[in-house]
């Protein structure tokens, strides 16, 4: 695993987001006799991954003396208040309380837990199912350097971490990165469906959609081009790309599109916070 932890780490939900880092974790070396799993019906699929390493869910974990080194909260936000009302007996002097949960705002985590606990709000996407995420974080003034290189670690079982410091822009980055597959998706439904207006059989229409999509991706993800320098390289003058870039990049194309949909997005995650 890329990082130590010098006690357990108590993981309240294991969910898809919440199961996806227990795999991680536990895929890198995390002993499972470290974790301990609050979840009153984790998903088949999870309890079996967790019985290959003797580890069983508890609808509540009861308080012991040993604090865990990580709390890490991975409910749904609308019940967020619900279930962390009774954590705050979790959280010793170097607990460092790690959110997954969109919409939640360090202030509305922080009123659950005694005063000066370390938290760190962060926005995962989808892509982390399949270790191929990105997950923005930023944290309080009480997170030490020691538990900021931890929560890397941990986050980086399922992709790659980037940090902000004003807690204002995870709503930008949800709208960017945690918002973002979907709109990567549509673009697959968008270019199936002009292929079978292009004459192309539905079928087929939609593997050439996919495999486009996701094989450009891939290539994006390993290459050290950027994304407009790779665009370039395959777009010929005058040719068959070039033309249907004049529509997409036109004043009214998808530069504008785009931008109004992320700003849309980042208007409502402001509105959703709490």
């Amino acid at each position: 695993m890329a990082v130590a932890l010098a006690g357990k780490l108590l993981l309240v939900g294991a969910g898809n987001m919440g199961g996806a880092l227990l795999k991680g974790w536990l895929d890198q070396g995390l002993p499972g006799s470290q974790v301990l799993v609050q979840d009153p019906a984790p998903p088949p699929a999870m309890v079996a991954v967790m019985a290959e390493h003797a580890i069983v869910a508890e609808a509540t974990i009861a308080p012991s003396g040993e604090k865990p080194s990580v709390l890490l909260l991975a409910v749904k936000p609308q019940i967020m208040d619900g279930v962390a009302a009774g954590l705050g007996v979790h959280a010793g002097p170097g607990t460092l309380v790690l959110s997954v949960a969109a919409g939640r705002t360090i202030a509305s985590l922080a009123r659950h837990f005694p005063v000066g606990t370390a938290i760190i709000r962060t926005i995962p996407n989808t892509p982390s199912a399949v270790g191929r995420g990105i997950t923005v974080a930023t944290a309080n003034a009480h997170v030490s350097a020691a538990q900021r290189e931890l929560a890397q670690g941990l986050l980086e079982a399922v992709g790659e971490v980037g940090w902000v410091e004003d807690e204002g822009l995870i709503d930008a980055a949800t709208a960017v990165s945690g918002s973002g597959p979907a709109y990567v998706f549509l673009l697959a439904e968008c270019l199936a469906k002009a292929a079978e207006e292009a004459g192309i059989e539905p079928q087929l229409a939609a593997r050439l959609a996919r495999a486009t999509v996701a094989g450009a991706g891939e290539l994006l993800y390993r290459s050290d081009l950027d994304a407009a320098e790779l665009r370039r390289n395959v777009t010929s003058p005058r040719g068959t790309t070039q033309a249907a870039l004049d529509v997409l990049m036109a004043s009214e194309g998808l530069q504008p599109l785009m931008t109004k949909a992320v700003l849309a997005a980042k208007q409502r995650a402001e509105e959703l916070s709490l």
